[in-house]
């Protein structure tokens, strides 16, 4: 069923058009500062690109966890569109269909939501169950509210509940936790920040003692004892960055639950 409609896995983000050339040109920079300030040569950037391809896929990470945070956001408001529907007398098929022009309206026919909605549509005129629709949908979205509610409106379909208080009730839980993450993010901006600046500080350091004092750390550069040491203090550097994002990780984590 998903190669015959097409559907997105969200697993695995897709770069659109000229964002794959940005990212690389980020990742290839971060590289070339590392390569720069610790060797001060071109050659560096050989076997530091392990460094730059490990920053394309943190950047790829983030991105993705960030079109997952959207979907599930834009999926709350769609639900509570259905939800309207089903008050009105709609079937839970036709719900999902018919709500389709008001998150066209609220995000754009190009949105998320609106693509998985066409298919869907596309869905259900080849006869596939709703309820199977929705499960393949929360499989490739990698979202736990949206597994949840599958589970939760497979159930009701099958026992016959009202399914207009079950979609309102998910899309009330759906909304907490979205505004969760946002007061999260919020509460730790100021800790991201602090953490970005502490990253970028050693360069800082270098470059002003580098273009204050020129030639003081040349001892550092193009001998052995010198690559060696430099060779350290990038491993160190990189080390601190690594426990710092494990840092942050465990903070988000932890005021998620």
């Amino acid at each position: 069923m998903r190669k015959s409609l097409g559907q997105q896995d969200y697993h695995k983000y897709c770069f659109g058009k000229g964002e794959l050339f940005k990212t690389i040109l980020l990742s290839a920079g971060a590289t070339g500062v590392l390569a720069f300030f610790f060797y001060r040569s071109l050659w560096a950037v050989l076997p530091l690109s392990g460094v730059g391809v490990l920053c394309f896929c943190s950047l790829r990470r983030k991105k993705q966890q960030r079109l997952q945070e959207e979907l599930v956001a834009q999926f709350r408001e769609s639900i509570l569109a259905v939800a309207t529907s089903l008050q009105a007398g709609y079937s839970a098929e036709n719900a999902f269909v018919d709500c389709y022009q008001d998150m066209a309206l609220l995000y754009g026919e190009g949105s998320l939501i609106c693509v998985e909605l066409k298919l869907m549509k596309r869905g259900l005129c080849l006869n596939i169950p709703l309820e199977e629709l929705l499960e393949d949908f929360a499989v490739r979205s990698g979202c736990e509210e949206v597994k949840q509610f599958a589970q939760v409106f497979g159930l009701a379909k099958r026992n016959g509940g009202n399914m207009s208080q079950v979609i309102r009730s998910a899309a009330s839980l759906i909304g907490k936790r979205v505004e969760l993450r946002q007061e999260m993010r919020v509460l730790l901006g100021g800790r991201r920040m602090e953490l970005n600046i502490m990253r970028g500080m050693p360069f800082g350091i270098l470059l002003y003692v580098g273009l204050g004092n020129p030639g003081y750390f040349d001892p550092l550069y193009y001998n052995l004892q010198g690559v060696a040491v430099m060779s350290g203090c990038l491993l160190a550097y990189l080390l601190a960055c690594f426990l710092g994002e494990k840092v942050m990780g465990r903070m988000e984590a932890e005021m998620a639950v």
